[in-house]
Formats: C-alpha cells, sequence, structure tokens
C-alpha cells in the first residue's frame, strides 16, 4: 500500500501522525491539520496516523 499524505489547504503537507491534532468531540476523535486547524477529512486521517517516519 502506498503512503497516505493530504495537502490541507494551508499549504501542509501532511504524511505523519505529528501533523495532526486530534479533538475528542464525542464518540469519534476530529483530526485536524496542526498548522492551521482545518479538518482532515477522517479515512485519510487514520491511515496517516498509522504511518511511522523512516
Amino acid at each position: 500500500m502506498s503512503p497516505a499524505t493530504h495537502t490541507c489547504t494551508c499549504g501542509a503537507r501532511l504524511r505523519y501522525k505529528q501533523d495532526l491534532t486530534k479533538e475528542q468531540a464525542g464518540v469519534y476523535p476530529t483530526w485536524k491539520c496542526k498548522d492551521c486547524g482545518t479538518p482532515v477529512p477522517g479515512q485519510i486521517a487514520e491511515r496517516i496516523r498509522h504511518q511511522h517516519p523512516s
């Protein structure tokens, strides 16, 4: 499987868990861009948060 990446609206390239912030707002957490706080789609965030830098 290829590595998941997401380019945020602020231009940040999200590749690893440390690029995201987690907000617990109910049953499921909301993942956001660490730089600007824009929400990241759940499926993409879940794939990104399981990746580790080599």
